[in-house]
């Protein structure tokens, strides 16, 4: 499979992630075990704008295959830090989105990359700038959260 194709199933994947998060109560997980301060309004802002760069993705990666890595690189982290490493940190406590992860994040993103290989559009340059920007992308609406408490950003006064 290509780059492109994969990107595609990238997208699927992601999709059925979000049902699992939803269905298993991510919400409510989120606010017990990681802390963070999350409405369902935020779940669902959050993932149509990940379904928007999902398809972002998917049609740029023939043009520009960093876009579709950060995007592999985005379930890879979401993955390990926001769903294996909270369940072995506390002790087997299902993650909602665990299954998925480890089901079809870790293989797609890692043949994503993979595939980039194949293609001869991998550098060391390219993983690293995917990298980064999967790590941004994970990292901000989790930064909003925490961020938007702050009388900087409140807009009710």
């Amino acid at each position: 499979m290509t780059l492109a194709d994969l990107s595609w199933l990238a997208l699927a994947a992601y999709a059925v992630h979000i049902m699992e998060e939803y269905q298993f109560n991510w919400r409510d997980w989120a606010r017990a075990v990681v802390g963070l301060p999350v409405e369902w309004n935020d779940f669902y802002v959050t993932n149509a704008v990940v379904v928007v760069l999902g398809i972002v993705q998917a049609q740029l990666a023939a043009r520009m295959p960093v876009v579709s890595l950060a995007f592999a690189a985005l379930m890879l982290i979401n993955a390990t830090f926001f769903h294996v490493m909270p369940f072995l940190r506390t002790g087997g406590r299902f993650s909602p989105g665990l299954l998925t992860a480890v089901a079809l994040f870790y293989p797609l993103g890692v043949a994503m990359f993979l595939a980039a290989a194949r293609e001869g559009t991998l550098s060391l340059g390219v993983a690293a700038g995917a990298g980064v920007a999967g790590a941004v992308l994970m990292a901000l609406p989790v930064a909003f959260l925490q961020w938007r408490g702050l009388p900087y950003f409140r807009q009710d006064r």
